[in-house]
């Protein structure tokens, strides 16, 4: 590791171009500097191109002055992250099922376009995943659709996901027979959200496993696009349909009274969110979409 003094006068040598400023911008002797500079070029070879009133990079100082720059800025975003100020600025991580991280993803980069001094690293995950992630300390923020009863984890209701019949445009689902005839898209949460959603619809039917399975994907984003090709029906929730570029090619299927999972904002209970954290978490909940009580 380099002596910090030694960066700093090198740094200051190069952008103000000479010793002499550089010594009266920190307040040091222009021999000191000139030592710093010395000792930089003993280990890294010659930094700088000596001319009367001009002072000029070599590669190796160009190189040198990319790294110190490389390491404010990365001293500004570790200040910024550790910070429990309520902020802007600093990055956030967040980690989330898939059909509500459909709903959030562009949220999250208006977010950041608005915002320059922020960064979002954001990733699909199943239940399982999202609370190892956080309790591994990888992501700091998490949603889940089961509230962890682990002391570690801090829970809060963030919004509700509603699950949602939907067939492709055109198609009727009156009666276990029609979707006998549309068949299944299946997905990894495909049957059990289906058996828990078809119950309300079709009280006393035979099963999902009665029904013909026309395809499956476990990429969220791509379970209607089968259904809106006419292949078939599939059960997912109401943001991952909000979400589908061709909202004509399918519809829902009311189903009673709707089933409704409520979503858990989760994050390591033994330390506070980081400033920026807190602040996205303020803003999404604000979001019209992610408000709770949308489920008629």
């Amino acid at each position: 590791m380099y002596n910090p003094q030694w960066l700093r006068s090198f740094a200051t040598v190069a952008v103000l171009g000479g010793f002499t400023r550089a010594a009266n911008k920190l307040g040091l002797t222009q021999a000191a500097v000139s030592q710093h500079v010395r000792h930089l070029e003993e280990q890294l070879g010659p930094l700088l191109i000596r001319r009367p009133r001009q002072i000029e990079l070599t590669p190796a100082g160009t190189a040198l002055m990319a790294f110190i720059q490389d390491m404010e800025r990365a001293e500004r975003r570790l200040k910024a992250t550790l910070s429990e100020e309520v902020s802007d600025q600093g990055e956030v991580s967040l980690i989330t099922p898939g059909s509500v991280g459909l709903a959030l993803y562009p949220v999250l980069l208006d977010f950041q376009q608005n915002h320059l001094g922020l960064s979002i690293r954001h990733r699909f995950a199943p239940d399982s995943e999202v609370l190892h992630a956080v309790l591994e300390k990888h992501y700091e923020l998490g949603l889940v659709t089961l509230k962890p009863d682990d002391p570690r984890v801090s829970a809060s209701a963030f919004t509700e996901e509603v699950l949602e019949l939907v067939v492709p445009a055109g198609s009727s689902a009156k009666s276990w027979i029609d979707l006998q005839r549309l068949g299944f898209i299946d997905h990894p949460d495909g049957r059990a959200m289906a058996t828990r959603l078809l119950s309300r619809r079709f009280p006393g039917n035979p099963g999902i496993g009665s029904l013909p399975v026309h395809g499956f994907t476990n990429q969220v984003a791509l379970i209607l696009e089968p259904v809106s090709r006419g292949l078939g029906f599939t059960v997912i929730p109401r943001h991952a349909r909000e979400s589908f570029a061709q909202p004509a090619s399918i519809k829902t299927v009311a189903c009673g009274d709707p089933v409704v999972d409520t979503l858990w904002l989760i994050h390591r209970s033994e330390w506070p969110l980081s400033g920026a954290a807190q602040w996205l978490v303020e803003r999404l909940r604000g979001v019209p979409r992610f408000r709770r009580g949308r489920a008629g």
